[in-house]
């Protein structure tokens, strides 16, 4: 790849920059119609590249997503520019003022964009609210690039999703990566292929069947994997345990037993350590209690009509136990390589974010220390900013499925589509 600070006598030229400004808002204590950006992390992460791009006189023109693919549910926030909050937090960052497009308007924001002086910024619309973005439209991706004369990647948490910005846009114009995705790039290709071990991975948290699916390569890479959160819940439904009112996704269910029955049998999965015990509840935080996990024989679990359950409805499984972060804890004081992703449980809520919090201290100390650790995905920075530990992590990732894609050795299109960038 190329790197974006190869770029020289770039004054007054248009610069696209993908960039992942999906950040978590609140409402803001001033005003209550207005928003707020809660943690600012991955704005952070892309001021260096754009403060290098504006130094040498570039028009920076952002393009960014916010909300979950297909499902666009945080945008309404009663604003023109759903952005807006994001391009104000920006400008404080940058001390230089950033603008905002409202709407899909090829036209006008072309001539907005003539308009802009040498070293000006420009936030473009919310890029979900496109559909050619997700579908990965050629006529999208053409539309963006003739928008810009050069385009930059540093959108690495978004490099495993084929999307018209991040794969499309390339074909079209000269593209560079920016200096953090660089960054990942480098560390991440030396945990993947020069790792000290032992190495351990620790993952929790959602998106269950990406998660799963990628197990199957990190074990073979893993001295262990640490499982907990929904994660660990869907193991246990594919074990028959009951698991009351606990967020279940029926693909995981499936994908899980498939690991079960490998790990029944002697396979690599053998590495995956589970919890042995948990803590049961409800949301708010009612009839919160510590339920041991019966070391009952998996076939006798999976032949069961009526399985042992954690726990019944309205209850959830939303913590792991003590005994489960001892074990755990052992297992990575003996690491000397540790990869972590997702959250140990419902750590939003006090009385279920204590096996997330412990487990996020451990791995920061280690990682000051002895070992060295990589975190990802937007939950996990978020927990290891509540234990005020987040500076002793050797490298914090800004993605979270392309961190675990990359790490169990996929090739993610993102980063491809920049290695295959020719001269236009």
């Amino acid at each position: 790849m190329k790197s974006a600070r190869e770029l020289k006598n770039i004054r007054g030229k248009r610069v696209l920059v993908r960039v992942d400004f999906n950040v978590p808002l609140a409402k803001s204590s001033v005003h209550s119609s207005q928003f707020t950006v809660e943690d600012d992390t991955r704005i952070n992460a892309a001021i260096p590249t754009i403060e290098f791009l504006l130094k040498k006189g570039a028009k920076v023109v952002l393009m960014s997503h916010f909300g979950r693919p297909g499902k666009i549910k945080n945008v309404k926030l009663k604003m023109k520019n759903d952005l807006e909050p994001i391009v104000d937090r920006l400008s404080e960052l940058l001390k230089k003022k950033a603008g905002g497009v409202e709407k899909w308007d090829f036209t006008l924001i072309y001539e907005r964009i003539k308009k802009m002086k040498a070293g000006g910024i420009l936030m473009l619309p919310n890029l979900r609210l496109h559909p050619g973005e997700e579908k990965n439209s050629a006529a999208f991706a053409r539309d963006l690039a003739g928008l810009g004369q050069i385009y930059v990647n540093e959108a690495f948490s978004v490099c495993h999703r084929k999307h018209a910005s991040v794969v499309g846009v390339p074909k079209f114009l000269p593209s560079y990566a920016g200096l953090q995705l660089m960054k990942e790039v480098e560390v991440l290709s030396r945990v993947l292929h020069k790792p000290e071990k032992p190495l351990l991975a620790l993952m929790g948290g959602g998106k269950i069947a990406d998660k799963i699916a990628l197990m199957r390569a990190m074990v073979k890479r893993a001295n262990a994997v640490l499982v907990g959160g929904a994660l660990a819940t869907h193991f246990f439904k594919a074990m028959g345990y009951g698991v009351g009112d606990s967020r279940i996704e029926a693909e995981g269910v499936q994908l899980a037993k498939k690991l079960v029955g490998n790990h029944r049998h002697g396979g690599a999965s053998k590495k995956i350590v589970l919890p042995r015990d948990v803590v049961v509840g409800r949301d708010d935080g009612e009839g919160a209690r510590v339920v041991e996990v019966l070391a009952k024989s998996q076939e006798q679990r999976a032949k069961s009509s009526t399985p042992y359950a954690l726990c019944s409805k309205p209850d959830a499984v939303l913590d792991i136990g003590p005994q489960t972060i001892l074990e755990y804890a052992k297992h990575i004081k003996g690491a000397r390589t540790l990869i972590w992703n997702g959250p140990m449980g419902l750590y939003e809520i006090k009385r279920y974010s204590h096996g997330t919090l412990a487990l996020g201290r451990l791995f920061a100390a280690r990682s000051r220390g002895r070992a060295f650790g990589v975190a990802g995905g937007g939950e996990t920075i978020d927990a290891l900013n509540q234990t005020g530990m987040l500076e002793y992590v050797d490298f914090v990732s800004t993605g979270g499925g392309a961190m675990l894609e990359f790490l169990g050795g996929r090739k993610l299109p993102g980063i491809e589509a920049l290695h295959n960038t020719e001269k236009h």
